[in-house]
């Protein structure tokens, strides 16, 4: 019987998870089918317990529920329960049981440019949910020094008042960051900044960045935002957000499957599907 994953949201039309998992079924000859689902946030507890009862393998979640479905599931891995969002459920033996793949995905796809990551000296701007999934991640994993950068700085305080991992962690304001901005090794910008439509836009300047500076955006779309042109005419080296997309959807096949991908061909798919890098 061919197994169900789906990913869940509002809106959800511009998914593009649902190319990418169907690929790597049939890519890996696994009887199963991802659909793309728009569910919207009163009807969220109905569309779990309709999910639960048709016995689906698994699903990814998307704005605006990551946070909502928490209590809606039999389990919550425990990094997931720190970070306070759920993107990835596996269905196990009938138990929902709840991850949080951004925050591995990010610091997966990091490694790949970035050796000793423990010892670098990091500056994340930003303190949403994706900021609060990549800092309480790369903190888990034993990065000693991550320091916050915010609009409002109160936002970022509360992000590392709430972090529960052992860090040494400074609260910014945007233009504190950019004073000090040459003592930092690795700048992960977090905001919509510099996304589609809005391509003109930095969230800071950069004005103080070292050339040794490593500069990543989660935006991949542009595939290089003008943060991210401006860190490489500076000579800092630079990484923008479809590496976090392709592993945070890698490491949920993983967990559904067994298997983990091959995130080359991943990658191949969601860059045509945007056009072509």
């Amino acid at each position: 019987m061919k197994k169900l994953y789906a990913v869940i949201g509002d809106p959800i039309a511009h998914s593009m998870s649902p190319l990418m998992h169907n690929d790597l079924f049939q890519f890996y000859g696994i009887d199963a089918h991802y659909q793309a689902l728009q569910v919207k946030e009163q009807a969220l507890a109905d569309a779990v317990r309709g999910l639960k009862a048709i016995n689906i393998s698994g699903f990814n979640i998307t704005i605006p529920h990551k946070v909502a479905v928490m209590p809606l599931l039999d389990e919550i891995d425990p990094l997931a329960q720190a970070i306070g969002a759920v993107n990835t459920v596996v269905n196990k033996e009938g138990n929902l049981i709840g991850y949080n793949t951004d925050g591995s995905g990010y610091v997966r796809g990091l490694q790949n440019y970035l050796a000793d990551l423990q010892d670098k000296k990091v500056l994340i701007i930003g303190a949403g949910g994706a900021a609060r999934a990549i800092y309480f991640t790369m903190a888990h994993e034993g990065v000693k020094h991550i320091d916050l950068a915010n609009r409002t700085a109160e936002k970022a305080a509360s992000l590392a008042h709430d972090c529960p991992y052992d860090v040494i962690t400074k609260a910014l304001t945007l233009s504190e960051a950019e004073d000090n901005l040459a003592s930092y090794d690795l700048i992960i910008q977090t905001t919509s900044i510099g996304m589609v439509p809005k391509t003109e836009c930095e969230p800071i300047s950069l004005h103080n960045l070292r050339e040794t500076a490593f500069v990543s955006d989660i935006i991949y779309n542009p595939f290089e935002t003008l943060f991210l042109k401006n860190s490489r005419l500076k000579g800092a080296g630079t990484q923008n957000g479809l590496d976090m997309f392709v592993l945070q959807g890698a490491l949920a096949f993983e967990k559904w499957t067994g298997i983990f991908p091959d995130t080359e061909r991943m990658k191949k798919i969601v860059e045509k599907q945007l056009g072509g890098a």
